[in-house]
């Protein structure tokens, strides 16, 4: 510590009563004892801002009143962003407050909770504290919890604002709920001890033995299984041939006191009831866990047995009743009991262990709202689910229409955060809902099971809005929305063995190999569909060899294309794809790429895998080349079908094959990767037909021709139609099986026509200097293959020199031009 802080320390010490200054040291070691040095941000030596500060606010406090004070982060307290309390100590301060700060939303960085002895004077000002339970000299004192929580440095001023208004109302929720405990405690024990009274002397129309049942599950909440937050008595009145439930203002207690800020919208009515009413609530309670409360609800009745109005305790189930046992809750253990006789089973049989075991992983919330038939039901279901891998749904709709609960069983390994959340999507949208909660419990077993509450809409008044599609929860429906849980939780292999299974093209065995070696990212982006189709490509690769698959997605913009290139062996760069890409007239806006490591069985015990490369390209076609395109839809095939792996080799040629052609032969060196494979695009051309073309330009610049190799290739772009007929016309007098004098000359007045529209001098002398050339042309080895029917790998044309006005003098009889991506000459 500097001299400055020291000092600093002394003169705010030297402000705090007498009988305190000497007790600092002590004091602070104990606000810290039980904070860990390693996980705390604050330093914990010397008189720290945080003990500071919340000293400074425990100077004065009035007796039975809370203080709380909320920090921002830049509010030049030192303190950061926090929240402090001090208040009398409390059971359930601690779990309310940080309920609390969870519901709004807050990340808690650190809580640090000491309890002191203290004593006050008789105006609140601290006189004296001690650590409880460590020094002695302070027993006797007023108790009081210290609570500080440190927030995350993030937390927003909305978010400070709306804890600094939440947290005094969680306090004296505590303190209503403590003071009041005792006496709910009592309604407990009376209310039981009236039910086992009327039970012996049959003065209801209720039977005997679900009176005892009652009484017994009161005194086991009161047993540590259930903690009650408020209790209200209600009475029936008539008023215009309407009855109605209205609480008594003397009754209530604890959260369901009239001056409780909480509206917990309390389901109660008039008429018929059942002796016990057990249903869960719709506002997450203020007090202990954030969690939604449970309403325990039993008939009062008057000495001659008529029900008069109702007893109604809200609370929350404790960790205990949690996993209690379900023959050791009264009313639940007779009503599974039942249950497992019904279904032909004796309970020490293994069906009927299996069954019990069934309920017993039920939600204790569901376990009491659901009758003997529709558990029986959902348990006798649930042993089935476990036979086979299957998802299962379960609904019951509350009887007071505010949700629907949603048990969901599903194997356990196609849980994840994602199914989940498809699920909550689902659910929600089906039934009409407008929010969704869910606990899940993932055990040995091998499902999983998911309990949701789908809340829904209500009007400005609370009252549920009846719909057909909000209260839907007849079989029909639950097994069409059952279908849709089962597809969102059916993984992406699952898809995959669907489409093996339908598909002759490959064996099973190898698709699994290829699934093991996909990679996370590929599952994501791709359909098992789609994964089928890149197998069998991926199949037929040998090392260093590529295949490529042009396609576009629906709903895509014009021109926005993508392009996958398979490569067998190593990977490669960025920088040998795009030239090739471009030269085609397209541009590369994003690469996503798959590097697969297929374990074989000759490759398993080295370890060593066969590599393949997947990358997908997104590419873009600039609006320029889709307006002078001969396509009117450029790119229309292109969209991408389910097509089955089976049948890829039937596609029909067009926009893809050449563009895939053109890829493969400018990837090989068959081709140059210059700007005149853009008509392949623009001119529907093929990649050799575009050979045409670039031997005689070539050859144009043998004969110093004064334009270049640039301007040549604009102009046979700017006018794709001519470069079509161009490679039409060579094919009319050469092509032998379509070879036609008169459709030549057919072809040349076309050409003729068409170039004397072009306006630019500089296109027009390009393009008939083009034209010049093939009239000028004597023969060709285009159309020569060899003995596998392949063509030549050179262009040669053999010239008559003095049809050629673009040559110099003196002309030769002939030439023969040789034109090839490696060499060029006459």
């Amino acid at each position: 510590m500097t001299v400055s802080s020291e000092l600093s320390s002394a003169a705010w010490a030297a402000g705090l009563p007498q009988s305190l200054r000497g007790e600092l040291a002590a004091l602070e070691e104990a606000y810290f004892r039980h904070v860990d040095a390693g996980d705390v941000d604050c330093a914990i030596t010397g008189i720290t801002q945080t003990f500071r500060r919340h000293l400074e606010l425990a100077a004065a406090r009035p007796v039975g009143r809370a203080l709380v004070r909320v920090y921002h982060q830049d509010d030049g307290t030192g303190v950061g962003a926090a929240v402090q309390v001090v208040t009398d100590d409390m059971p359930l301060l601690v779990e309310s407050i940080s309920a609390s700060l969870n519901r709004i939303g807050v990340s808690v960085s650190e809580v640090i909770h000491p309890i002191f002895e203290v004593e006050r004077d008789a105006d609140g000002r601290l006189t004296h504290a001690a650590a409880h339970g460590v020094d002695s000299t302070g027993s006797g004192g007023l108790r009081e919890s210290w609570m500080h929580v440190q927030l995350h440095p993030a937390t927003s001023p909305a978010q400070l604002a709306e804890i600094e208004a939440a947290v005094p109302d969680v306090v004296a929720d505590v303190r209503q709920v403590i003071g009041d405990t005792e006496a709910m405690q009592d309604v407990q024990s009376r209310l039981a001890d009236d039910l086992a009274r009327a039970a012996e002397s049959g003065s209801t129309s209720f039977d005997a033995t679900e009176l005892v049942d009652t009484a017994n599950l009161l005194r086991w909440l009161a047993q540590g299984n259930f903690t009650v937050l408020g209790y209200a008595r209600y009475r029936l009145s008539a008023h215009e041939g309407k009855v109605t439930s209205n609480a008594l203002p003397a009754s209530c207690l604890g959260v369901l006191r009239p001056d409780v800020g909480t509206d917990f919208r309390v389901p109660v009515n008039g008429g018929d009831r059942p002796l016990l009413m057990l249903t869960q609530g719709l506002v997450p309670a203020t007090v202990h866990r954030s969690v939604y409360p449970y309403f325990v609800g039993v008939a009062d009745f008057d000495e001659s047995g008529t029900v008069i109005g109702e007893h109604l305790f809200i609370g929350v189930f404790t960790v205990t009743a949690v996993h209690e046992n379900v023959l050791d809750i009264p009313v639940i253990e007779r009503r599974v009991r039942s249950v497992i006789e019904k279904s032909g089973f004796d309970l020490e049989s293994f069906s009927g262990q299996a069954m019990l075991e069934a309920i017993q992983s039920f939600p204790r919330t569901e376990l009491f709202s659901s009758d003997a038939e529709t558990l029986r039901r959902t348990a006798t279901a649930v042993l089935n689910v476990s036979l086979r891998r299957q998802v299962r749904l379960f609904l019951r709709a509350d009887t007071y229409g505010r949700f629907v609960a949603c048990l969901v069983y599903l194997p356990r390994d196609r849980y994840t955060t994602r199914v989940r959340l498809e699920i909550q999507d689902i659910l929600v949208r089906e039934l009409g809902g407008v929010s969704i909660d869910y606990t899940a419990r993932v055990g040995e077993s091998d499902l999983a099971r998911v309990y949701f509450t789908v809340r829904m809409p209500e009007d400005e008044f609370g009252v549920p809005r009846h719909s057909p599609l909000a209260a839907d929860t007849s079989e029909p429906n639950r097994l069409r929305i059952q279908n849709l849980l089962a597809e969102a939780s059916r993984t992406w292999e699952d898809h995959l063995n669907d489409e093996v299974s339908t598909s002759a093209v490959l064996d099973p065995a190898v698709v699994q190999r290829y699934a093991d070696a996909f990679p996370e990212g590929y599952k994501q982006d791709f359909e098992s569909a789609r994964a089928l189709a890149d197998i069998v490509r991926l199949e037929r690769l040998h090392e260093g060899g590529i295949d490529q698959y042009l396609y576009r997605i629906p709903d895509s913009e014009p021109g926005a294309w993508r392009f996958t290139l398979y490569i067998g062996g190593s990977g490669i760069s960025l920088s040998q794809v795009l030239p090739v890409l471009q030269s085609l007239g397209v541009e590369v806006v994003d690469e996503r790429p798959y590097r697969i490591e297929l374990v074989t069985p000759s490759n398993s015990a080295t370890g060593a895998g066969v590599e393949r490369w997947i990358y997908d390209f997104g590419l873009l076609a600039r609006p320029e080349l889709l307006r002078s395109s001969l396509d009117r839809d450029l790119g229309a095939e292109l969209l991408e079908s389910s097509k089955r792996a089976d049948v890829l080799e039937a596609e029909v040629r067009g926009l893809r094959e050449r563009f895939m052609d053109a890829f493969e032969a400018v990837w090989y060196g068959r081709a140059e990767a210059d700007g005149l494979n853009e008509l392949v695009l623009r001119a529907r051309l093929p990649w050799r037909a575009v050979s045409i073309l670039r031997t005689y330009a070539k050859y144009l610049q043998q004969a110093d021709f004064p334009y270049s190799q640039a301007n040549i290739c604009r102009v046979l772009l700017t006018y794709p139609d001519v470069a079509r007929l161009f490679v039409d016309l060579f094919a009319a007098r050469f092509d032998p099986d379509i070879v036609s004098a008169e459709h030549a000359a057919d072809l040349e007045t076309q050409v003729h026509g068409r170039i004397d529209e072009v306006v630019s001098l500089d296109a027009d002398r390009i393009l008939r200097a083009i034209l010049g050339l093939i009239k000028a042309t004597l023969r060709t080895n285009y159309y020569m293959t060899d003995a596998a029917g392949m063509p030549r790998g050179y262009v040669s044309v053999k010239l008559d020199p003095h049809a050629i006005a673009e040559l110099p003098k003196p002309r030769p009889q002939f030439e023969i031009f040789v034109y090839s991506p490696r060499v060029e000459g006459v």
